[in-house]
């Protein structure tokens, strides 16, 4: 069991090194296949003709995102051509309104996805989209990588947000190659409810499914100290030394525009390790 088709989207020419990196390290450690889409977005807004607009004007934005993506597809080859890994490169254009689709087919036949954090300075509206998609539409576990991409040894001291959810769970459960090759796992538990299947036993039952994996497991019930779960889960990382955090990812009604919800994009704002999600 292990990862053995690995993805990559990329919009920003910004980014592709830190991406590239992560995917390139993690493709040789997994003995991984690693494809990379580069993607050129036109954001004109699909089905509407604007009065006065002529038909080149729209020409012209498919013409500059089709530019973009190529771009993007050279710069790409020309780095995986120094690897002796197995990859491939293409590029596709779509609009806006058709990105998630496009996203989500992709994602949902590769075991992990590899991203840059889709917040902070210089990130375009693209970044999120791209990491909403895989999640929800592709249903695909998303490694979001932190500004300085990957550490030296991922993995090796695991966090495991839990809070007994669905979606929880299934992360744990598509983190499972990673948990089974760490040296440590920490099962973190923030304010257990008191009426909760799990009362009294926090974790218990989880450790037990792990350890049947072989995966060391220790549990830590800590209390809200903090105004945001996603602080003091921030700040349990760092005073455990921990590598990377797993946790589930968490989506808002359809009716918002922003998908991810609030915990799951503070996380992702704050985060200085990288952050496996899944939905």
């Amino acid at each position: 069991m292990g990862y053995k088709s690995l993805m990559s989207f990329v919009t920003d020419p910004a980014t592709i090194a830190t991406t590239l990196e992560a995917g390139i390290a993690l493709a040789r450690r997994e003995d991984a296949h690693l494809d990379v889409c580069c993607l050129g977005v036109d954001h004109t807004q699909p089905g509407y003709f604007y009065a006065g607009a002529p038909a080149m004007i729209y020409q012209e934005t498919l013409d500059r995102a089709r530019a973009e993506a190529e771009a993007l597809e050279k710069d790409v080859r020309r780095r995986l051509e120094r690897e002796e890994i197995r990859w491939g490169a293409d590029s596709a254009v779509v609009q806006i309104g058709g990105l998630a689709s496009l996203v989500g087919l992709r994602a949902r036949f590769s075991d992990l996805v590899i991203q840059p954090k889709p917040y902070g300075e210089g990130r375009t509206p693209d970044a999120e989209a791209v990491v909403e998609a895989a999640l929800f539409e592709g249903k695909a576990p998303v490694l979001v990588l932190p500004e300085n991409g990957l550490p030296a040894e991922l993995g090796q001291r695991i966090a495991v947000a839990w809070n007994q959810s669905d979606e929880a769970l299934v992360a744990v459960r598509r983190a499972l190659p990673m948990l089974m090759a760490a040296a440590h796992v920490d099962i973190v538990i923030v304010n257990p409810p008191a009426q909760g299947p799990e009362r009294s036993d926090p974790g218990g039952m989880l450790t037990q499914m792990l350890a049947r994996h072989g995966v060391r497991a220790e549990v830590s019930v800590i209390a809200k100290t903090l105004p945001r779960v996603s602080d003091v889960l921030c700040r349990h990382v760092r005073d455990r030394d921990a590598d990377m955090l797993v946790m589930g990812a968490y989506g808002h009604s359809r009716f918002r525009e922003a998908i991810l919800g609030g915990a799951t994009r503070h996380m992702l704002e704050i985060a200085s390790v990288p952050v496996l999600m899944a939905h």
